[in-house]
């Protein structure tokens, strides 16, 4: 199934997989942020995402027209960033406020390299794993048990595209052995760990 579309402008949360973007003539900014960032220029739509890309405007309606506006009446890329910076910061001025409990989660999972129980979280931050799971969700845009995955995923690709060795880095990372490895660099990113290995290789074209 052909699921390509069009877009001004696009917003991604936490992606579950690879997400492949192309253009013709275009001129762009891209940002990059964390997760309790993101929640608060987004709000609610971050966990809506569920690893999809959506246009700005679907997100912020009229405003994200308006910005786009803006940003095609200016000339220069130091006149384009103020404009970009004065948006964020007046959304961040009014944006969510994270839980202090999620926070928590987070880095907890960060600190462990996406091992640790989601159980052990729910413990440590005094709430039910129900309750961990729903406002985790809300405000990461992925579930405890995703964001986890992610996590050591990413640690493993780091060190994969580094030249370790994948028995190894399956050891350092947590897997329960090589396959595991495997199925989670095939689900994220659509191919071996060894063709993961090699993008960091590959000379830019």
């Amino acid at each position: 199934m052909d699921d390509r579309q069009k877009l001004r402008s696009a917003v991604a949360g936490l992606a579950h997989t690879s997400t492949r973007i192309t253009g013709t003539g275009v001129d762009h900014i891209e940002l990059r942020m964390p997760p309790f960032t993101a929640f608060t220029l987004l709000g609610g739509a971050l966990s809506e995402l569920n690893g999809n890309m959506v246009g700005l405007v679907d997100v912020w309606g009229p405003y994200a027209t308006q910005l786009g506006e803006q940003l095609a009446r200016r000339t220069s890329w130091s006149e384009r960033f103020a404009v970009v910076e004065t948006a964020l910061a007046v959304r961040l001025e009014s944006g969510a406020v994270p839980d202090p409990e999620i926070r928590g989660a987070w880095a907890r999972i960060l600190a462990t390299g996406g091992s640790t129980r989601i159980d052990r979280l729910a413990v440590e931050c005094g709430w039910s794993r129900k309750r961990l799971w729903t406002r985790f969700t809300a405000q990461i845009g992925v579930t405890p048990k995703r964001a986890a995955m992610l996590v050591r995923f990413d640690a493993a690709a780091r060190r994969l595209q580094a030249g370790e060795d994948p028995a190894e880095v399956a050891v350092a990372c947590g897997y329960a052995d090589q396959a595991h490895l495997h199925r989670d660099v095939r689900d994220f990113a659509r191919c071996t760990p060894r063709e993961l290995a090699a993008e960091a290789l590959r000379p830019a074209s």
